[in-house]
């Protein structure tokens, strides 16, 4: 087996950001915007520190792609030959369908509490009874939202684990052996 430690750094390091990063957002800086008196800094403090997040969130999430693709490529053998890899594989990408999903949907709603900049608020996901309807909807959304990002990141770190204990040398011969019986015939 070739080694493809550049694509499988960029799979790992971009993953590895976007899980801790939202982990870190959920816990830490939307909670923490509620530490200004002045309810309107509140949202102000948020949408800064998700604002200079994003940047950075879109890196990992491209560098996370890119080597989840090049990882797919180079394995591509051992995706048809060896029984299990395909449907890890499968479950993987719509796994990764899903956190994108939840990343732009949260990124879209963050959008419109940060159009408002200086709207009262009780944090960075809660709303007062005194913030405007728009964004106290785009905050109930957010609430949820925080937490679908870990935890279908935290879920793909899991099934990247398991792919990785899949390119073990006995499970590989494993997993050829149990491909081809089932092609012979009974």
């Amino acid at each position: 087996m070739a080694r493809n430690t550049v694509l499988r750094s960029m799979h790992d390091l971009g993953l590895a950001a976007w899980f801790g990063g939202s982990l870190m957002g959920a816990v830490g800086l939307n909670a923490a915007a509620a530490a200004p008196s002045d309810p309107r800094e509140r949202s102000q403090v948020a949408n800064a520190g998700w604002d200079r997040w994003t940047p950075v969130n879109a890196a990992a999430i491209g560098a996370h792609l890119l080597g989840a693709a090049g990882l797919l490529v180079a394995n591509r053998q051992r995706l048809v030959a060896q029984h299990g890899v395909a449907s890890m594989s499968l479950a993987k990408t719509a796994l990764t369908g899903a956190a994108l999903a939840v990343t732009a949907l949260a990124r879209a709603e963050g959008a419109k509490v940060s159009q408002r900049d200086g709207a009262p608020v009780a944090a960075g996901a809660e709303p007062l009874s005194e913030t405007p309807e728009d964004v106290t909807e785009a905050q109930q959304r957010l609430r949820l939202l925080q937490w679908a990002i870990p935890a279908s990141t935290g879920a793909l770190l899991l099934i990247s684990a398991y792919a990785g204990e899949q390119q073990r040398a006995s499970e590989v011969r494993s997993g050829v052996r149990q491909r081809l019986t089932a092609k012979l015939p009974g």
